[in-house]
């Protein structure tokens, strides 16, 4: 099996015990490569020498470095932040911008900062020729209607859970949906519903590890090393065969960050 997790926080604390264990289950159960999307300024130099350290798929997944600030942390950011986004994204050899976005779910976020934000980096990854990994609540529409203002070269809206008419807006603009552990809870029918009609060409996998864990773990700390379930879940409700459905959904991942 070969399967790319298009976003987990590898980086997180919650591996530092065990993170390189983690990593060599991962290897073992067919992730290839790791995506590892940034939140804060602040984490970008570990973020980064963390996936310099697995730099090509061996005992453990090559890791690639995603930089970006993340609306929910918005409290953390600062102008100079994106100037620096700017400047250091040759240097840390970042695969996208990401994770970037809005939030609308958490009511104590501005929403004009957060456009501001969002806006700029958006520019940024427009000039940078470099995909964008998506964090959206309750924002799609919003989200959709900044994304026609911006030429992106590709991306990712991640643990999609919109409408099907807000999938096919995404779709359009060149954008794949992220699909994750809440596919593998039964009662998460409407995405499962989403994610059994929508073209298999514009789906991509992922953990979102250490948080959305699978049914199997429930209550657990997620782990890339699941990522194989995710794709049970979704290979149950799709009509290709399970061969095709791999090679499609990794197809597809190559196409957004190694194109």
């Amino acid at each position: 099996m070969r399967l790319i997790d298009t976003h987990c926080h590898i980086d997180a604390a919650e591996f530092e015990a065990d993170r390189t264990a983690v990593l060599a289950s991962a290897r073992k159960a067919g992730v290839e490569r790791i995506i590892v999307p940034a939140v804060t300024r602040r984490r970008w130099p570990g973020l980064v020498a963390l996936c310099n350290q697995h730099d090509s798929p061996g005992s453990t997944p090559a890791l690639y470095p995603a930089l970006g600030l993340h609306p929910v942390f918005l409290d953390t950011h600062r102008e100079q932040d994106l100037q620096a986004l700017e400047q250091q994204l040759t240097a840390f050899g970042a695969a996208a911008i990401g994770e970037i976005g809005l939030d609308y779910y958490l009511k104590d976020l501005d929403k004009d900062l957060q456009l501001f934000y969002l806006d700029t980096q958006l520019s940024i990854a427009c000039q940078a020729g470099l995909p964008v990994i998506l964090h959206c609540r309750k924002a799609y529409d919003e989200l959709v209607t900044m994304l026609g203002c911006h030429p992106l070269t590709g991306g990712i809206a991640h643990a999609f859970n919109g409408s099907i008419q807000q999938a096919h807006k995404l779709i359009d603009l060149g954008l794949k949906l992220g699909f994750g552990g809440q596919l593998t809870y039964p009662r998460s029918t409407k995405l499962r519903n989403l994610a059994g009609r929508l073209p298999l060409a514009s789906m991509v996998l992922e953990t979102d590890a250490p948080d959305m864990t699978v049914s199997q773990h429930q209550g657990k700390r997620n782990s890339p090393e699941y990522l194989p379930l995710v794709f049970s879940a979704m290979a149950g409700i799709r009509e290709e065969t399970p061969e095709d459905l791999e090679q499609q959904l990794y197809s597809n991942s190559i196409e957004v960050f190694f194109r």
